[in-house]
Formats: structure tokens, sequence, C-alpha cells
């Protein structure tokens, strides 16, 4: 049983049928019918009007949100341990042409108002130094936490006292709201985000994300966007099977459906590891679909000779992640695995 990633998981059957309705002829990079009905597919999802691009990849959303809220002369600030800092080979920085990634620590992986508050306070109004224009966070966290509708909003708040724009990389937007059972916009627009990377291929996609644009800074956004996405090689001719997949998770509700179930079958292995010890075995709240626990070698060992897959997440520690097509039935016996672990 693979609990490494849910990058690694199946089409779900969804997408997959919305990729084949796609496969006939219609125009070509975004000017086919489905991409056309992306902007109104995510207004009705976020009760606003958005514009939205369909996107090839989390890396290339990250970066090109990025670069159309900051110049090579300016500073991002997020958590030292965001995606777009450790696990993004640098893409931020070459999309934005050079500006500066300002990390800064935080329980959880969460960015804290105070804290960007504080390292704001630090930069010298002057040339010589590089000036914050953005801000940057990650829903649900690299730590599977997620921030709340209020956490959301102080930052946005933050952002707009001192002048900076706002991105989320939401590529467990979905596990994030499900587990928070608020309305999308609670957590994005009406709490100050201006643009949102919305992922879909952890969630059951095959390929392709979104970018959604809010404010009345939207379209000239999303037109700047476009810009980068082709400059940046990632204008596909064939961009109708994205906005399909796409289409097929935000028009019926498939993206909450398939975030609750990973979330639950998440519950069920924080259960199993509850039973099998203290509290302490779990390092932090299991919020969305990954579990961070604290596994000696010896263990790590022993649920692997039973056939468990996952990644080891520093010395003494794993990292388990589940998604869309492991239901809490599924994940039992690694649960049972688990809860057979001496405290």
């Amino acid at each position: 049983m693979h609990f490494f990633s849910d990058n690694a998981t199946p089409v779900c059957p969804e997408v997959m049928a919305a990729i084949a309705a796609a496969d006939r002829a219609d125009h070509g990079y975004d000017g086919d019918q489905w991409s056309a009905r992306l902007n109104g597919a995510f207004s009705d999802l976020f009760g606003t009007p958005v514009e939205a691009l369909w996107i090839a990849t989390g890396t290339a959303a990250n970066s090109i949100a990025l670069a159309c809220l900051c110049p090579p002369y300016g500073g991002v600030l997020c958590h030292e341990e965001a995606h777009v800092v450790v696990d993004e080979c640098g893409a931020p920085g070459f999309y934005t042409h050079g500006a500066s990634l300002m990390a800064l620590p935080g329980n959880g992986a969460k960015l804290s108002p105070d804290a960007v508050s504080e390292r704001v306070k630090m930069i010298r109004p002057d040339v010589h130094q590089v000036p914050a224009r953005a801000i940057s966070i990650t829903q649900a966290t690299e730590y599977g936490l997620a921030y709340t509708p209020d956490e959301v909003a102080a930052l946005g708040a933050v952002a707009q006292g001192q002048g900076l724009g706002f991105h989320m990389d939401g590529a467990r937007f979905a596990n994030a709201v499900a587990h928070l059972g608020c309305h999308p916009g609670d957590v994005t627009w009406r709490a100050g985000v201006d643009i949102l990377s919305f992922g879909c291929v952890k969630n059951g996609g095959m390929m392709g994300e979104a970018l959604v644009f809010f404010g009345d800074q939207a379209q000239v956004r999303s037109a700047e966007a476009a810009r980068w996405r082709k400059r940046g090689g990632h204008l596909l001719s064939k961009g109708r099977y994205l906005a399909a997949q796409i289409l097929a998770m935000v028009e019926d509700g498939l993206w909450l459906r398939n975030a609750r179930t990973a979330n639950a079958a998440a519950q069920t292995l924080a259960r199993g590891a509850l039973a099998a010890g203290t509290e302490e075995r779990l390092m932090h709240p299991v919020e969305a679909n990954e579990l961070f626990i604290r596994l000696t070698a010896e263990e790590a060992a022993a649920l692997r000779a039973q056939g468990f897959d996952f990644y080891d997440w520093g010395e003494g520690a794993a990292r388990l992640v589940t998604n869309w097509s492991q239901d809490a039935a599924s994940v039992q016996p690694l649960a049972e695995a688990l809860r057979a672990l001496k405290a």
C-alpha cells in the first residue's frame, strides 16, 4: 500500500471521462470551448467574478502568480519550509527574473501576521534593500495544517496595509476547505487573497492546475499571467485537455468529494497512530490528507515489511499521505499496523 504522495495516485474516473469527451477537434491553445468556460465555472465556485487560466504544473502556477505580484527587485514573504522555497528549484526567481524569497519561521509551516509585520518593519525605505512586494502562503501547509478564514484574513489585512500582493499556493486547497467546512471564498478573496494556485493533480487529476485571479486587478493580472505562460513554454497547443480536467473537478463538486475521501482516510490513520501510544506519536494535528508521525527506525522497517510504503521525514519521523482513491476501509490495514506499535 502506497502512502508516498498524492502525486502518485491514479486519475479519477470522472477526470478520465472528461479527457475522453474533449478528444475531438476544437480551437488550439486556450481558444477552445472548455477553456472558455473556466472563468464562469470558477466565478460560480467562489461566488464572485474571477479570471482563471489553466497551467500545466503547480510549480509554473506558483511562479507565474508571484511574477504577477512581485518585480525582479522585490521580495516575497513566505514560510521557510514553503514549497516555493525548498521544492521548486529556484523557479520563482526564474519567472520573476530575480525576486527574493524572504523566508520566515512559523509553527506548522504557518506564517503569522506578527512575523510578517516585523519583517517588513526591518526593511529600510531606500534603494539598498529589497522591498517586500508580496506574501505567499500554502493551503494546506507543508505540514498539513489548514489556515482558517480568520487566519487568512489577518494576513490579508497586513498585505492590504503594507501594499503587498497576496498569493495562496493551493496544491491541497480542496483538502483544506473540506476540513474547514467553509465556503471557498471565505479563505480566498473575502480574506484578501489576490491569486490562488488551485490544485487538481493531487486531487485526482492527470495534469493541469488553475490560476484564479480575484479583485479589481484580476483581468490585468490574468492577461499578464497569460504572457508569462506563453513565454515560459506552458501554453499547450491542446489546452482543452487541461481545461476539461479542471471543469470536471469544479463544476459538480468532485474537487470536494475527492478531498473529503482523502481526509477521511487520513483521520482513520490518525486514530490508529494515537491508539499506538500517546499524542506525541503525531507531530502535528491532522487537518488534511497528510500525517507526520514519530517512528523509530525499527518501527518504520516493521511497517515496510508488511507492505506499507512511505517517506522518511528526517530522523525518527515519517510522512504518510492519503488520496482520493483510498477510503477509510482501504487504509484500515495500516491503521491496525500503527495501532499495534508499542508506545
